[in-house]
């Protein structure tokens, strides 16, 4: 059901039907107008073809944008003709879906765990009211759904649905009440009856001569003996599927015994006895040869399946825990099953271990057991620690960027949901800490950012504590501007930032936690007066004289505060420090303090000139280190310091910056930063400046020159003007 677009290949481009998809179910509302009661409709009759219709409808449900407005487009069924109607988790009334879904000649309808107010018995009803639909509908999905009705239990019956073929009940309140009704239809051949309230399966022999695949896992209330069960079974001819797991595993004998029976079920290929106790590879061997035509045995939890007959590697699928093969096969096939993923999972572990090619094959099925099971614990922690050693190191770069995608999101959500599990936050927090995912993988790093910060202000693991700041320091400087005041508001991660600075002061430790820390706090007071106000009100300050960093000399309105006689001193000396990086920061202050001219200088006017020409005879000194200092994310901040024409040790210092990243290995992304925020204008204006001192002159040309061979190898077009020297 619409299975050519749900299961794309993450290894390719998005296919363009379904980015268009996407785009139409995110953007629905531009493409039509409200009806009185606030229902849907596009703007014109646009004709679609029926599958892509079929399409729409997925894609809605699976982005959760399915609702009773949203489905109202579907109300016209001339111009949007629905045949396979998937509706899974949806959340529609039952008025709704009768006036939207119903008026379909629908043969397939899958509505598992759709919400709580749309009943089984409302589904009967609404598919009812169509007589096209009650002979065109051939399967049906129920999974999940309720039954509760005003009604009585009895009036819940599936008669009218003569052309039904498959029906699935897994994980239904169903009792033997309505059975005997279901195994009345006329054509059934498929039906799943897990997890339900059955307690006595001889309504079946109805279907005998009919009945082709029967899904019994799980019958928590069955009130039959092995015996009897067999019994019924046996007499199912025609039965090519059979499932009889548990991954309850209750005690039963029931798979021992049907596995040793000679003669039964003569059209079977496909057996499914995992999570049962007492069944030996021999059984299993002496039943699959007596059947030459199996295709598929499911030995998952059982003592079954290491030997090298059921290795699973020929025409003979297995699912088990003896190899890789078995334990993949476990977990496409039970995805839904919470126990079994969570049993597949856990030998898959112990695999991933030594691992060293990247496997998408395997992650994307570690993918679908988190995405189905978002809130079991156990699939979630043991998922998290094969998503760690399917992407460390180097492996990462050989996955797929939107399975890489897919899966940070999942953790994101993980560590949402699991906040005080210590064990599945490390487990996120060490898949997260990954340069291909934090550096070239879209994913929400905003909300990553907050996680990760809750994370830090909940735990004092010097290991993970260092990891999480080299986390934040990378998300921050990657988000907006606008993002990064956002969480530097909080003022919980501004004070624990500068906590474990204030930690690594006072032990004299300059480590790679410090200097994460100062990184991520750049990033968070870059262009951020709030973040730069709880800096200063939380003693901010008087940390800065011990180790240097932060922006907050780049917020005017708190200069006032930084002019402190001994501060000053303090930066004057790292101003002259033999490390360039050091010297770089310090500089970066002093030119930020000295901008605002002689009036806002509010110490001596001999200390300002002083600390201008040191700063000035200093940068012509720097020699460029070979790799990149600092990551900026707009260039904005140094075009008025580009303006101070009087203080050429302030000009200088800007040029100095913009010229040293747009000649590292990101150049290109920062002279492209810098031609879209007008910076080519702005260097031309002080290039040309009478008043330009030479050694600015001799660094805005160099700039120029890096963005005309930017433009040259990109192809934009070269607007410089010729200007004299």
């Amino acid at each position: 059901m619409a299975r050519s677009f749900l299961n794309t290949d993450e290894a390719s481009p998005a296919a363009l039907t379904d980015l268009c998809l996407t785009f139409v179910s995110h953007n629905l509302q531009c493409f039509c107008v409200k009806r009185p009661d606030g229902s849907l409709c596009f703007r014109e009759a646009v004709l679609f073809p029926q599958e892509l219709a079929d399409q729409l409808l997925a894609k809605m449900a699976t982005e959760g944008l399915l609702n009773d407005s949203t489905v109202a487009v579907f109300w016209n069924s001339e111009y949007l003709r629905l045949r396979r109607a998937y509706i899974r988790t949806a959340r529609i009334s039952a008025e709704a879906f009768q006036r939207a879904l119903c008026v379909h000649r629908l043969s397939e309808l899958d509505a598992a765990r759709v919400n709580a107010d749309l009943t089984i018995p409302d589904i009967l009803r609404g598919l009812s009211t169509n007589k096209h639909c009650q002979e065109s509908l051939q399967r049906l999905v129920l999974t999940g759904l309720t039954m509760s009705s005003l009604e009585e239990p009895s009036r819940h019956c599936f008669s009218s649905l003569q052309g039904l073929r498959a029906l699935s009940l897994a994980n239904v309140d169903f009792y033997n009440s309505g059975l005997a009704g279901v195994c009345a239809l006329p054509r059934l051949e498929s039906l799943d009856l897990s997890n339900t309230s059955v307690t006595n399966l001889n309504p079946l022999l109805g279907l005998k001569d009919r009945l082709r695949s029967l899904t019994l896992h799980q019958l928590k209330r069955l009130e039959m003996s092995t015996a009897q069960l067999l019994a019924v079974i046996g007499q199912l001819d025609v039965l090519q599927h059979l499932d009889i797991s548990d991954d309850k595993q209750f005690t039963s004998d029931v798979a021992r015994q049907l596995l040793g029976q000679t003669g039964i079920l003569p059209a079977l290929v496909s057996l499914d006895v995992s999570g049962r106790k007492q069944v030996t590879d021999a059984a299993v061997k002496a039943f699959v040869e007596e059947r030459p035509g199996m295709t598929f045995m499911g030995l998952l939890a059982t003592d079954a399946g290491f030997s090298d007959f059921l290795s699973g590697d020929g025409n003979l699928k297995v699912t088990g825990e003896a190899n890789e093969t078995q334990i993949c096969e476990a977990l496409r096939r039970y995805a839904e099953r919470e126990g079994f993923v969570r049993e597949a999972l856990f030998h898959l572990f112990s695999l991933t271990h030594v691992m060293d090619k990247p496997r998408p094959d395997i992650l994307k099925l570690v993918v679908l057991g988190m995405k189905n099971h978002p809130a079991t614990l156990n699939v979630q922690l043991a998922a998290s620690a094969c998503v760690f050693n399917l992407t460390k190191q180097d492996l990462a770069a050989g996955m797929p960027v939107r399975l890489l995608s897919t899966v940070t999101q999942l953790l994101l959500e993980a560590m949402r949901t699991f906040p005080n599990h210590q064990q599945l936050q490390k487990n996120c927090l060490l898949s997260l800490c990954s340069d291909r995912i934090l550096q070239e993988v879209p994913f929400n790093r905003f909300e990553a950012a907050k996680l990760v910060m809750q994370w830090l202000c909940n735990h004092e693991d010097q290991n993970m504590q260092r990891m999480a700041v080299a986390i934040i320091s990378i998300l921050a400087a990657k988000l907006s501007t606008e993002q990064t005041a956002q969480l530097g508001a909080e003022l919980f991660i501004v004070k624990q930032l500068l906590h474990i600075v204030r930690q690594k002061a006072t032990q004299g430790m300059v480590d790679a936690t410090l200097k994460f820390t100062l990184s991520a706090l750049w990033n968070l007071t870059d262009e951020s007066p709030t973040t730069c106000r709880h800096f200063i009100e939380n003693q901010g300050l008087d940390l800065f004289i011990k180790v240097l960093e932060n922006n907050i000399a780049e917020v005017g309105e708190l200069h006032g505060e930084l002019m402190v006689q001994t501060f000053l001193d303090h930066i004057r000396t790292l101003l002259h420090s033999p490390e360039v990086e050091v010297s770089y920061f310090a500089a970066g202050i002093l030119a930020h303090l000295t901008s605002r001219g002689k009036d806002a200088w509010t110490l001596s006017p001999d200390l300002r000139s002083s600390l201008l020409e040191q700063l000035h005879a200093v940068i012509m000194e720097w020699h460029a280190p070979d790799c990149e200092m600092v990551a900026y994310r707009s260039f904005n901040p140094f075009f008025p310091l580009l303006e101070c024409f009087h203080t050429p040790g302030v000009q200088l210092w800007a040029a100095w910056a913009m010229q040293h990243v747009c000649s590292k290995n990101a150049a290109a992304r920062y002279c492209s930063m810098l031609l879209e925020e007008g910076g080519l204008q702005q260097l031309e204006r002080v290039h040309a400046n009478q008043q330009t001192h030479p050694d600015v002159r001799l660094l805005t040309e160099s700039i120029l020159e890096s963005l005309e061979r930017h433009q040259a190898r990109t192809g934009l077009p070269n607007g410089r003007r010729q200007t004299p020297l």
